[in-house]
């Protein structure tokens, strides 16, 4: 989802603009130029996915000592959307694109329900059984990540799967807290 402009604000959908103000909305777009296909004649899809959730690893096996250790919180004002999917709805969405042929296009990889990343600190404290309370700030952030990739975290987008409802998938985890429920289970 770099793709799109981050915002506190702007909700953004597949056919929403985006591609040409920072180093991570450039590298999507030469991804998704790369991958085009030239002609008609192929049926093409592109998913742009969220921050994937799911046990062993990625994004969630980074956060989860701190908030085990009741250390957890949300990162810089927390204001920011954190645009998300679970791993077994992100296989869903590509197996969805394969198996149906009116399925075309641009289709966001994210959940239905949106979330701000301190909504999302708070879920995964509760699905831990702790409080998420303690921030991580910015300066903290863009110490350790460098500015560019601080960004990521720092600034968010709202971003809607309207095209992929449309298509007919139905989500296995279209709420956080049962994907997260399932995730540290």
């Amino acid at each position: 989802t770099a793709y799109y402009q981050p915002s506190l604000t702007a909700e953004y959908d597949e056919d929403s603009p985006g591609g040409d103000f920072d180093f991570f909305s450039n590298l999507v777009t030469k991804w998704e130029a790369a991958a085009r296909l030239p002609g008609d004649s192929t049926r093409q899809v592109v998913v742009r996915s969220g921050v994937v959730l799911g046990r062993g690893g990625g994004a969630i096996g980074h956060m989860l000592l701190p908030f085990r250790l009741g250390l957890g919180g949300p990162i810089g004002s927390g204001h920011q959307f954190f645009p998300w999917i679970h791993i077994g709805d992100l296989a869903g969405i590509l197996t969805h694109a394969l198996e149906a042929n009116h399925v075309h296009g641009v289709l966001n990889g994210v959940a239905p329900s949106s979330a701000t990343n301190a909504e999302f600190a708070q879920t995964l404290g509760a699905a831990l059984g702790h409080r998420a309370f303690i921030p991580l700030p910015s300066t903290m952030v863009q110490a350790v990540f460098g500015r560019e990739r601080a960004i990521m975290l720092l600034e968010g987008q709202k971003v809607i799967p309207r095209r992929t409802l449309a298509t007919g998938y139905q989500y296995s985890f279209p709420e956080l807290g049962a994907a997260l429920k399932e995730i540290v289970a």
